[in-house]
């Protein structure tokens, strides 16, 4: 999957994950080349799963106004069944291996607290989760799907 992106790639990337309905005409007068090198290389880059556009939900607007990063501890030589378990609880929207104390963290957005105490209860059920610390999102003041490219 290796590939390298040249400035072209780049420029489109950066226009889409700032509006991800910019039309190929505009991004072709934006990147200064012809609408079909756009759509040859949006299509490239689809291809490539190197960018994805989807809708991004505004979780306030939803009534979502809770959030959590839960860090979760778990019996040795036992991450990988938690990893599954954890996916398969659809609330859970992201979960990623760390490292430090805790190598397992998940970040939930939900309307209220009870509901994070829901989500808590489910976890504590998984055989293997030994501990878990849980950080409350009191505010949330940046949120970006923008990658800056160094």
């Amino acid at each position: 999957m290796d590939y390298d992106l040249d400035e072209l790639d780049k420029g489109i990337i950066k226009c889409l994950t700032k509006d991800g309905r910019i039309s190929f005409a505009e991004l072709s007068k934006k990147m200064n080349v012809t609408e079909k090198t756009i759509r040859l290389r949006y299509k490239n880059l689809c291809d490539r799963e190197i960018i994805d556009v989807v809708g991004i939900v505004n979780p306030i607007a939803l009534g979502l106004k809770a959030g959590a990063i839960i860090q979760i501890k778990v019996k040795s030589k036992s991450i990988s069944t938690v990893i599954e378990e954890l996916m398969n609880i659809d609330i859970i929207r992201y979960v990623t291996l760390t490292t430090g104390e805790y190598p397992l963290l998940v970040q939930i957005t939900v309307k209220d607290q009870e509901k994070i105490t829901e989500v808590l209860k489910e976890i504590n059920q998984i055989e293997a989760v030994t501990d878990i610390n849980t950080i409350m999102q009191l505010e949330v003041y940046k949120n970006t799907f923008e990658y800056i490219f160094t």
